[in-house]
């Protein structure tokens, strides 16, 4: 299937490793051209030497947080892309922890660097969009948005106000030829993943293999799933073909989510 990405011009937040990673080296092998973010440079420059030594979609990067350089990120894709088809609102997690033990002072920072920004970055590339006809965003959320997830409350709370945003966008500018969707991971296999089974084993007093053990028992595919598996269906998303998809969460975790 030909999904219309050769030549489009993407920008994925947060990519220098994980499932945003994952979705730039997806998107680039479809042929889109992508501008990475991250704050770390080293690993950085190797995610966009290891997509451009496949040939296909050019990769470029940008170094420095999310937070303090919206308007920077914006002129970098301007410069290196010549402007933005599809937005990737990839963003990290927050620290993990309890609704009883999250301190009142820890909610604004965490919202200034997870949702604000890509509330601004959005602004800033729909004018174009909606001047050409096209343009997709796609929220990497959480699972927690459907199902809160214990010990995360930050990342249940905050995601879950991109999501009511990006219902409402959706419709907004949906006539435009611009669709927004979020997509709502497991449990995929990263690093963030393994840090989360860490904390989760440190809170419960066990081992972060028996954690992870029971985790897997829970999900009905009885495993994590693989990086590949969720950039495939970003990938989808942010294509021509998925022209009529638009104010969805995706699910992609394996049947975890026990809601209809």
């Amino acid at each position: 299937m030909d999904l219309g990405l050769k030549g489009k011009r993407a920008l994925v937040l947060s990519s220098s490793r994980g499932l945003g990673r994952g979705i730039a080296e997806a998107l680039a092998a479809e042929g889109a051209d992508v501008l990475l973010t991250a704050r770390t440079a080293e690993r950085l420059d190797e995610a966009v030497a290891a997509i451009n030594a496949r040939g296909q979609g050019r990769a470029h990067a940008f170094v420095g947080s999310l937070k303090e350089n919206v308007e920077a990120i914006f002129a970098a894709a301007q410069e290196h892309l010549g402007g933005v088809d599809i937005l990737i609102a990839n963003t990290g997690g927050p620290p993990a922890g309890t609704a009883l033990t999250v301190q009142p002072e820890a909610w604004t920072p965490q919202f200034e660097a997870m949702v604000t920004p890509v509330f601004r970055l959005a602004g800033l590339v729909l004018p174009g969009m909606r001047q050409a006809g096209f343009g997709r965003i796609v929220v990497v959320a959480s699972s927690g948005v459907e199902q809160p997830i214990p010990n995360l409350v930050m990342s249940n709370a905050l995601r879950a106000s991109i999501a009511g945003w990006a219902k409402t966008l959706s419709a907004e500018v949906a006539a435009d030829g611009v669709t927004v969707n979020m997509i709502l991971p497991g449990r995929i296999e990263t690093d963030r993943t393994g840090e989360l089974d860490t904390a989760n084993a440190k809170a419960q007093g066990k081992s972060r293999e028996e954690i992870a053990e029971a985790a897997r028992a829970a999900i009905p595919a009885k495993r994590y799933g693989r990086v590949q598996e969720f950039a495939d269906v970003a990938c989808f998303l942010a294509s021509e073909r998925a022209s009529y998809v638009t104010g969805s969460m995706i699910r992609v975790d394996g049947g975890a989510v026990r809601s209809i």
